[in-house]
């Protein structure tokens, strides 16, 4: 009993003795006008401890231990500083104010967690513009989709996700074949996929994993200046932001069940790997299997993340970050739309489509392995330069059985098609960046110049396409003995032909981007690109093979009447696509030939203006555009299966975005875009004055307000309402091919949610197009969209 005793008053002894030990640190964070800085990151270096400051550039970190501790202060585009502190027991020390000098500094992505009041904004990364710039200070134009956005929502895929970015819409869900894989979208008139990881090529053959994005970044207009033109469109590029290791411990587990048989397991753990707290390790891992609302078909993926950062010492870090993901899935249902001849309906109600029809079997899947691999080294060469150096790395590869349903008379009577899909792309993409922040005179300069090297290599070893009977759109079978199984698929592709072919093709680029301040409140941004296009096409003959080379020039102005607060804008934008030879001719009469082609080149104007007013609580863009295509490739009028170069095409529109904390505890996210797209120069006069499919529906518009309790009985619960919908789309009409006009009905789909969230677990529940409304996607194409779904998240915080 007495050893007990002494054991109980050990501990209690030792727990007192180290609250005792411990004191605390406040300050005050200004800019070197005096201004206070919101955000900024305070860290108590080997003690696992930080905070962000508030509103007011206040800052108070408590429970710190007794003794010399070391600060360190930073904030994207200001220099970061490091601060030797004296803590004495149960004291706060008050440093009183501490002023940042703005300056280039190589953002780290997630360095504390912190509450942010205006949740659904992120409004400054050093991705856009390869420089660490605020988006108030940003020539160009952006939508931004954060982490805490998707936790809101219960996001559980990349479709849903990209619904909250302004004018962005999805074309052609993903089909996990080899070569174009991906999803593509809609954004600004053109259609774009998302090919961009961090800034730097992280290519997919399926759809991206949720369970790993820190935010994803939409960016607005023609961008081959400073991401090339493999990996962008005229309309813009998505850019996928993961998530990073930080200073500290912890992470979370996540649960969600839901219709359809959705089940996801997901996992984030954080935790240094050294006692200095030098190396920081983060692992994200899911486990997602879900079936379709059709009467067959299934998906399921394995995920997993790992992410390492070394910080040598204040000048040198080294970070690495990889995604590894398995996937396995049934063919989504696309029927496509005769291309040929005259269509017999003119939309959904005349096709007669019964949409709870799958077409497919859940013996027929993909399987689409992906990895993805990161190397960052990043040197601070002197007070005002750094250097960045990339080296990026990703395998996709298609294996399995790929079905798609094709009108061939346009008389409503689907002929299906397959194929076995044996196929892989491998990218290697290098890049050094040296970043400025220097006065020349009296004139500051943020600058990046740097060089790229980007490598692409396709294997196909794939059979080619047999028929594979007949069906109508309301189920009625045409002709018998073509059973949806691997035995009698099988049977089918006995005697189909097997690819053989592997093609390469580089781009070796240099690019310059300098944003020169006059004053405080007057910029400008000039930069440009050289790029040298080298096609190897197919390894066994030299045929194919060609190069181009391309200028691509970029520049804007700024101006901010309301320093930090209000800024008017306007750039010129250029992109350019070196395209690469393509095969034509009908893929089922095996006579397809390779063609090659001059460079597309698009150029953009716009201008708007951006607010950052209230202390962040509201941040608007408002901006209009003026897209002109010229040298566009397109669908021969006179044979579906033959490509063209003649056209020109003008993309032309506005776009709306807010972001907003009015009352504390409820955000807002709101947007609206309006494009008018338009042919106006090409070989076929009937073409002249259509409206392009790939520009997707005119007008999209999207629309979420999230509010919690801040106190009383109910602090911790909150709910979520929302809506988003689009205009009515041509999926089909002559300007893409003779064979005439279909139409999709616009919608409006609502959403809403209710949760209870505590500081270590989440309680959510979210309904997804509550209202049930029946809606289908397409670009050429008719893919229905998932009806009514409910679903149940709880997460776990430690």
């Amino acid at each position: 009993m007495t050893k007990k005793l002494l054991n109980l008053f050990f501990i209690f002894g030792a727990v007192f003795f180290s609250y005792a030990q411990t004191g605390g640190v406040k300050g005050l964070v200004t800019d070197n006008n005096g201004n206070p800085l919101f955000g900024v990151n305070i860290i108590v270096q080997n003690a696992s401890q930080g905070v962000q400051t508030n509103f007011d550039g206040d800052f108070l970190i408590n429970n710190i231990g007794a003794k010399q501790q070391t600060l360190k202060i930073s904030f994207l585009g200001y220099k970061t500083k490091e601060l030797q502190v004296n803590i004495n027991e149960n004291e706060i020390a008050d440093i009183g104010t501490l002023v940042l000098l703005e300056g280039t500094e190589i953002l780290q992505e997630v360095v504390i967690s912190a509450e942010r009041t205006n949740k659904f904004a992120r409004k400054q990364t050093a991705y856009v513009s390869k420089l660490p710039l605020k988006d108030i200070e940003n020539t160009q134009v952006y939508s931004t989709i954060t982490t805490e956005l998707l936790e809101s929502q219960v996001v559980t895929n990349f479709q849903d996700a990209l619904k909250n970015a302004v004018g962005i819409e999805q074309l052609w869900t993903s089909t996990g074949r080899g070569g174009d894989g991906a999803g593509f979208y809609s954004l600004r008139g053109f259609s774009t996929q998302p090919q961009l990881v961090n800034g730097v090529p992280g290519l997919t053959n399926g759809t991206i994993n949720a369970a790993n994005i820190e935010r994803i970044e939409v960016v607005k207009g023609p961008s081959a200046t400073l991401f090339g033109s493999t990996v962008t469109s005229y309309g813009g590029l998505i850019n996928v932001v993961t998530k990073k290791p930080y200073k500290g411990s912890g992470g979370q587990l996540s649960f969600t069940s839901g219709t359809y048989g959705l089940n996801i397991i997901t996992g984030d753990f954080n935790t240094p790997l050294d006692k200095e707290d030098n190396i920081y390790f983060r692992l994200n891992t899911s486990y997602h299997t879900e079936d379709s609302f059709q009467d067959t078909g299934f998906s399921k993926s394995f995920f997993v993340a790992p992410s390492l950062s070394y910080q040598v010492n204040n000048k040198l870090s080294f970070s690495f970050y990889s995604e590894i993901s398995t996937s396995e899935r049934t063919n989504p249902t696309m029927l496509f739309l005769s291309r040929g001849g005259p269509i017999q309906y003119a939309d959904l109600d005349e096709l007669g489509y019964n949409n709870k029809l799958s077409f497919t079997s859940n013996a027929l899947t993909l399987k689409n392995p992906t990895a993805n691999y990161r190397v960052e080294m990043d040197y601070k060469l002197s007070d005002t330069w750094n250097s960045q150096t990339i080296l990026s790395k990703s395998n996709t590869s298609t294996d399995g059985y790929y079905t798609y349903l094709y009108d061939l008379t346009g008389e409503g009577v689907f002929s299906r098609f397959l194929n076995k899909q044996n196929a892989s792309s491998q990218t290697t993409d290098f890049q050094q960046n040296f970043i400025g922040d220097f006065k020349i005179g009296n004139l500051r300069n943020r600058m990046v110049a740097g060089v790229d090297y980007y490598n692409l290599t396709g294997v196909d070893n794939s059979s080619s396409y047999v028929y594979y009977g007949s069906i109508t759109p309301d189920g009625n079978t045409i002709e018998e003995g073509f059973p949806l199984t691997t035995a009698g698929v099988d049977g089918a592709l006995a005697t189909a032909n097997n690819n053989n072919q592997k093609t390469k093709s580089h781009v070796y680029s240099t690019y310059v981007s300098d944003v020169i301040n006059f004053t405080p409140a007057l910029s400008a941004m000039a930069s440009v690109r050289l790029d040298f296009f080298d096609q190897e096409g197919d390894v066994t003959d030299t045929e194919d093979d060609f190069d181009q080379f391309a200028v691509s020039p970029k520049f804007g102005l700024m101006y901010q009447p309301i320093l930090e607060k209000l800024s008017v804008f306007g750039n010129y934008q250029n992109g350019f696509s070196n395209i690469s030879p393509t095969l034509v001719g009908d893929p089922s009469e095996g006579a397809q030939t390779l063609k090659t082609f001059r460079p597309e080149q698009a150029n953009q104007l716009e201008f708007g203006l951006k607010t950052n007013i209230l202390n962040n609580r509201f941040n608007a863009t408002v901006s209009y555009y003026a897209i002109q295509v010229s040298d566009k490739v397109m669908t021969d009028p006179n044979n579906a299966f033959n490509k063209i170069q003649d056209g020109e095409i003008e993309s032309k529109g506005f776009e709306i975005e807010l972001n907003a904390n009015p009352i504390s505890g409820l955000n807002i996210k709101a947007g609206y875009s309006n494009n008018k797209s338009e042919i106006t120069e090409s070989d076929n006069p009937d073409s002249i004055g259509q409206r392009p499919v790939e520009a997707g529906p005119e007008s999209i518009y999207n629309f979420w307000a999230n509010y919690n309790f801040q106190n009383g009985a109910l602090e911790g619960f909150g709910f979520g309402a929302g809506f988003n919908g689009t205009s009515e789309r041509d999926v089909l009409n002559i300007g893409y091919a003779p064979s005439g006009n279909f139409v999709l009905p616009g919608y409006t789909i609502f959403n809403a949610s209710l949760f209870y969230a505590s500081e270590n677990y989440r309680i959510g529940l979210k309904l997804n197009n509550a209202f049930n409304k029946e809606y289908y996607n397409g670009w050429s194409t008719i893919t229905p969209q998932q009806p009514r779904a409910l679903l149940a998240n709880f997460t776990y915080k430690f």
